[in-house]
């Protein structure tokens, strides 16, 4: 069997994180315990599913993890509890659909984030993409304006900027293993949320859900697109990260019965198109 290329694995990787990221929202829905519980409780079982994992496979060296990323692990981790908390305050403030939406107006934050600090030149066939891309998600953006809040879209605009930061902190720390900001950051989370959340008012059904999504989902999710920076340029890490603004409000209907506009589903397969041409081609060229 062929090895696969760097920019493949890469690809590859981060597009499976991103789906099994996409029912994120519909269990936040599900737990239906505010944000502030909710953020409480997601940061405790998801430090602790990363931080497992390490333990388990590394022991008692797990910890060296942290001091090899030094301040770079601090920074990723401080975005990335920065676009955790206010992604679940915005899906607990506006719908689903418009959160994901513009959260996904990351991969022009990452874009302009890489050519500052990273000194990427961004490729036409990547802006091209991006600026279709956002052509769909405008139309998904005005079938979904009605249900929308003005918090909770200024709470999903702060989450994507977040989410660009750390996508190209990792870049930037390309040859080391951040995986374990990671942990650090649901700990920070924890730590933030505690003083406003209540921790006991969580259904047992609701808390479920939380330890679905805690320990297991967002790990193995943020760990592969945490991963993915080290193969592919941060831009093309958020483009893919496009995919769960699709995702994200089907499952949403599928479960809760929440039907997409004809809106979303005209934007959504321009984007999903756009997306699949763009990695094949992008693939063809590396090759």
């Amino acid at each position: 069997m062929a090895k696969l290329s760097p920019h493949l694995y890469g690809t590859l990787i981060t597009t499976l994180g991103v789906i099994i990221l996409s029912p994120d929202g519909l269990l936040i829905r599900l737990i239906g315990a505010d944000g502030w519980t909710v953020l409480f409780w997601r940061g405790l079982f998801f430090s602790a599913g990363v931080w497992g994992y390490y333990v388990i496979r590394h022991g008692r060296s797990s910890i060296g993890f942290l001091t090899v990323m030094g301040k770079r692990g601090i920074l990723a981790a401080a975005l990335f509890t920065l676009s955790t908390i206010f992604f679940v305050l915005a899906i607990t403030h506006t719908s689903v659909a418009n959160t994901l939406v513009i959260i996904a107006t990351a991969p022009l934050w990452a874009a302009v984030l890489s050519r500052i600090f990273l000194k990427e030149r961004i490729a036409p066939l990547t802006w091209i993409a991006i600026l279709i891309c956002v052509g769909g998600i405008s139309l998904i953006f005005i079938g979904s304006l009605g249900g929308g809040s003005r918090h909770g879209d200024i709470f999903a605009l702060v989450c994507a900027f977040g989410l660009a930061g750390q996508i190209t902190t990792v870049r930037h720390a390309k040859d080391i293993d951040m995986v374990p900001s990671l942990g650090l950051s649901g700990l920070m989370v924890a730590a933030i949320a505690f003083p406003l959340a209540d921790p006991g008012s969580v259904t047992p059904e609701g808390f479920a859900y939380l330890i679905l999504l805690g320990l297991f989902i967002l790990p193995l999710a943020f760990s592969l697109i945490t991963i993915g920076p080290r193969y592919i340029p941060a831009p093309e890490v958020s483009l893919l990260m496009l995919l769960e603004s699709i995702l994200g409000p089907f499952w949403v209907w599928l479960v809760l019965n929440e039907v997409p506009h004809s809106e979303t589903l005209i934007g959504g397969t321009l984007v999903i198109t756009t997306l699949i041409l763009h990695s094949c081609l992008g693939f063809w060229k590396k090759k």
